[in-house]
């Protein structure tokens, strides 16, 4: 498979990792838009939110049991903001379903 985000999940591109299961992996974008930006995705391939159903949709709630840990550790007590992608007109850039949470600051409300 040629998806960025599976060779990140494997090891053979590196990233700055800030947590990780059997489930899912989240790691340092490398071009942030807040000065938290973490990429949350699923180790089990979902081009999309397209593809959640009933069979992946544990992958999809694990994030979001973890997410308020992640958000802690990173230091995000005043809030933060998660966001998915989806699809061309979505600007999903990488077909791999991943979760941006972004904070660190007042976000502006037009962003995302």
């Amino acid at each position: 498979m040629d998806c960025l985000f599976c060779k990140i999940i494997d090891g053979a591109i590196p990233s700055n990792k800030v947590y990780e299961d059997d489930m899912c992996l989240a790691f340092h974008d490398i071009a942030p838009q807040a000065p938290v930006h973490v990429l949350i995705i699923p180790k089990a391939h979902l081009a999309s939110a397209d593809e959640v159903n009933a069979d992946n949709s544990k992958y999809v709630a694990h994030i979001f049991e973890v997410i308020p840990a992640i958000a802690a550790k990173l230091g995000l007590v005043n809030g933060y903001r998660v966001i998915t992608n989806c699809g061309e007109d979505g600007a999903q850039s990488v077909k791999h379903l991943h979760f941006h949470l972004l904070g660190g600051k007042k976000l502006p409300e037009s962003m995302g």
